[in-house]
């Protein structure tokens, strides 16, 4: 059996995205940018998709620009942000749990001269919004929190922190990458300014986000160049991206309550057995206020990849951490920010559901982990398996 159970890591096409994409590959191949008639087909369905867009997140057209992806939009939104900006002042606001996107642009801007900020969270993965009130200086320029983390999947209240930065005239920018799709999102009643999202974390075509910019915040260019995306972002734009991104986050958006009643139901139970049947594990954030496809467990005295590869043997796809930073021997930041050990950090496994997922590939995926971590750990020469029992030594 072949199981896919690393949905935050990138998710399938879906077959009525596809359909949607394939004549923008073909018959209406024109540049969007040219002005005739082959180029002007092309914009129409760039500007339906804008609107498509705008509509189910709650703002304008004008508001959309669109990248090729959550981490050019979280660039653009940190570093046009500081460079806009920072004549007013030099200090950001973040939180210590952001997608490596977030934490790699803090660190050269920290380099350029800025000053962030990074708040901590509780041991459900969580940051408290008076932390954030509390960092607030007279320079503060932008606060930028994810609206629910990529690894142990914590939903973060982002409105209570929007309420705040409107009312104090800060930027606010929140990536919400892993929120869309599974999270009704309306960036006017949020109060966000600025927002990240990438297509192929719902079903959409990979290389394909886009930045909401609410209309009166000016931030400088990432990408010099044409004069795309009303002058702001340079580049031939991706027609067959585009539509493909509106008609999954349509989709998306359409089925959420059943995709998400669905998924919760299945995650609840995989969280339950696993609890229940594998000692020693422990459940990386809280049960509430957690993204419904997302579990995420640490396995003492077994290192994560170990149990990667096994599942991997067995069909079984998972991930150690972010997708983006698997490539690194560090344990992940995000569960340590929560306040694990190193240890825990380093045996942490993420299981991401999605719409798709059966009951029978929970099932099997359950006793193929079970298996794994008995076999992993009677070789750890920290713990042995005595009379199916199991014993520190």
């Amino acid at each position: 059996m072949r199981v896919y159970l690393d949905n935050s890591a990138t998710t399938r096409l879906d077959d009525e995205v596809l359909k949607e994409m394939i004549p923008y590959f073909s018959d209406v191949y024109g540049n969007a940018s040219s002005l005739h008639a082959f180029g002007r087909e092309a914009l129409a369905a760039v500007d339906k998709s804008r609107e498509t867009i705008a509509s189910l997140l709650g703002a304008n057209p004008n508001e959309i620009y669109f990248t090729s992806g959550g981490t050019e939009s979280d660039n653009w939104a940190l570093k046009g942000a500081a460079q806009a900006y920072g004549k007013y002042g030099k200090h950001i606001i973040t939180t210590a749990i952001e997608h490596p996107a977030m934490m790699e642009t803090c660190h050269k801007l920290e380099k350029d001269g800025f000053d962030v900020t990074y708040i901590g969270v509780n041991s459900d993965g969580l940051v408290d919004p008076e932390e954030i009130k509390k960092a607030v200086r007279d320079d503060t320029i932008l606060v930028s929190v994810m609206f629910a983390n990529n690894e142990m999947g914590a939903i973060q209240p982002i409105g209570e922190i929007g309420r705040f930065c409107r009312k104090e005239g800060i930027l606010f920018h929140t990536d919400a990458v892993q929120a869309a799709g599974t999270i009704k999102i309306n960036v006017k009643e949020l109060n966000i300014d600025m927002l990240s999202l990438s297509a192929h974390k719902f079903h959409g075509p990979k290389g394909m986000g886009l930045l909401y910019l609410r209309n009166g915040v000016k931030i400088e260019k990432l990408i010099a160049g044409g004069h795309q995306e009303r002058g702001n972002r340079a580049g031939t734009t991706n027609t067959p991206g585009i539509v493909g991104m509106a008609k999954a986050l349509e989709i998306a958006v359409r089925d959420m309550e059943k995709n998400n009643e669905h998924m919760r139901k299945l995650r609840d139970y995989f969280i339950d057995r696993v609890e229940k049947e594998i000692p020693y594990c422990h459940l990386n954030g809280g049960r509430e206020h957690r993204l419904v496809n997302n579990a995420n467990f640490s396995f003492d005295y077994i290192e994560g990849e170990s149990i990667l590869m096994v599942l991997d043997l067995n069909g079984i796809a998972v991930s150690s951490g972010s997708a983006c930073s698997s490539g690194s021997l560090e344990p992940s930041h995000v569960i340590l920010a929560t306040g694990a050990s190193m240890e825990q950090a380093h045996s942490s496994i993420r299981f991401s559901l999605g719409k798709e997922t059966t009951k029978e590939e929970i099932d099997y995926t359950i006793e193929t982990l079970k298996a794994a971590v008995e076999k992993l750990r009677s070789w750890s020469p920290l713990f042995k398996q005595t009379e199916g029992e199991s014993h520190y030594v």
